[in-house]
């Protein structure tokens, strides 16, 4: 196995460690103490558009064609970066060339199994093939794979599960893990193997003890040094922590768990949403599994805030335009991704990191079910990128302003897009996912109820 070079060891963090790391205060900084320092070439002064590379290939399809080129493509990565052995999906792979990246995202396998099953849907593989490849996969976690309570360590070597670059127990990562296996459970219905490895696996997750006697769930654990300090404990990407957590057979935690973390609010050019200040995939991750449409808690109706949260970043990235003048009506979209000086966890609003005018495709990707004519204007205009798309879809992160083209895709962001453009073409996902009488139950006990015409302006008010 050959050595992880410095570079990758840097690219191994995960998203919510750079929001970690990165502390709370840097999230209201100025504008101009976070956007473009690098990019603008001096205060206030704006990156020039007549070196930047132009779009030369328009997208001449039908936007059917381009979500199909999309999921196709998606489904291809998932395929064939599975080591066959052991079913475990790399965390990122170079888009156009091989490598010797062997590190698996257990995240990037829960969003796997889910594409592995649109796959088998939509015809892009052999469904004798793709079962077998679910079952291999399911098996490794189960009985290979380096695991505690239940919980996986957040990136594994592909060839045999086992945990590299110390790297924590995730329970979030764990919890995108099971949506993906439940997902594959009631896909596979009546595959009874996949069913009953699906079960166990879901059913070992100790919930109770990643709460470490709190009331909000740790973000991790390691053997080395025990739970990690920080806590599931602001709106974020953390629903379907909690849903999975209350709906456990097993190890359930209290519904009043539920109410232990912050929804706080922001507002932006008249647009008043929850949101904790962090990239645009929190409002994405929970949503491509468990269906929050029609409904909402005491507290909101959080498909229709993922909604008013997409447009406040369109419109945030707009504001950028005379700095960054490749933002435009079609062409936006920032979350945290690579970059021309490494992984970024930025966006906005509020401005959050070194923003350079880079554009992130899984951004629009995954909001197509919360503002699909704004987010297919900008997937075709970044069709129109020959160097943006890949044997893989869209490359993770490009920026035509200074001609730079990541050279990688990854994971959980041809995931996230891969089953949001599903969702919105046919809600398989939800539908599948949801069928789980767990997830049933978890909605309802932390309070959940249909959207009537007095239900909704109730929620809205309390927003």
């Amino acid at each position: 196995m050959d050595k992880k070079s410095e570079d990758e060891v840097r690219q191994a963090y995960s998203r919510r460690d750079f929001l970690r790391l990165s502390g709370q205060a840097a999230l209201f900084l100025p504008l101009s103490m976070l956007v473009g320092c690098n990019a603008c070439g001096g205060a206030g002064s704006a990156v020039a558009a007549s070196s930047a590379i132009q779009p030369t290939t328009p997208f001449v399809g039908t936007d059917t064609q381009l979500l199909e080129d999309l999921q196709r493509t998606a489904y291809q990565f998932f395929w064939d970066q599975g080591y066959p052995a052991t079913g475990l999906i790399k965390d990122r792979t170079h888009a156009n060339d091989t490598d010797t990246y062997f590190g698996c995202s257990i995240a990037a396998v829960g969003f796997g199994l889910a594409a592995l099953c649109i796959g088998d849907a939509r015809g892009y593989g052999t469904a004798s093939d793709i079962q077998a490849r679910i079952v291999t996969t399911l098996t490794t976690l189960l009985y290979n794979a380096d695991q505690n309570e239940g919980f996986f360590y957040h990136f594994l070597d592909w060839t045999n599960g086992k945990r590299i670059w110390s790297s924590e127990l995730s329970s979030i990562d764990t919890a995108i893990l099971i949506c993906g296996i439940l997902t594959a459970r009631q896909y596979y219905s009546g595959n009874s193997q996949i069913v009953e490895l699906a079960t166990e696996l879901y059913d070992n997750v100790n919930w109770q003890w990643m709460l470490n006697g709190g009331t909000a769930l740790s973000m991790g654990w390691k053997p080395e040094s025990g739970f990690l300090s920080a806590r599931w404990t602001r709106y974020c990407e953390l629903m379907m922590l909690y849903l999975l957590a209350i709906g456990s057979n097993t190890y359930p935690i209290s519904p009043d768990t539920w109410d232990s973390w912050t929804r706080p609010t922001y507002t932006y050019q008249g647009i008043t949403y929850i949101s904790g200040g962090d990239p645009l995939f929190t409002h994405q991750y929970s949503h491509a599994f468990f269906d929050f449409r029609n409904k909402h808690d005491a507290y909101a109706d959080y498909f229709r805030n993922s909604v008013s949260a997409t447009a406040a970043h369109k419109q945030f990235c707009l504001s950028l335009t005379g700095k960054f003048p490749d933002y435009a009506d079609n062409f936006w979209g920032i979350t945290a991704s690579d970059s021309i000086n490494g992984y970024v966890a930025w966006g906005g609003p509020p401005a959050k990191g070194p923003i350079d005018g880079t554009v992130v495709p899984c951004a629009a990707a995954g909001s197509l079910p919360f503002a699909y004519d704004d987010c297919i204007k900008v997937l075709r205009q970044m069709r129109a990128y020959p160097r943006a798309w890949s044997r893989y879809g869209f490359v993770d992160a490009f920026n035509p302003l200074k001609g730079y083209f990541n050279a990688d895709v990854l994971g959980i962001d041809l995931g996230v897009s891969m089953l949001m453009a599903e969702n919105y073409r046919t809600q398989f996902v939800w539908n599948y996912f949801m069928k789980n009488p767990e997830t049933i139950r978890a909605m309802q006990l932390a309070g959940f109820q249909p959207n009537g015409a007095a239900a909704a302006a109730a929620a809205a008010g309390q927003r």
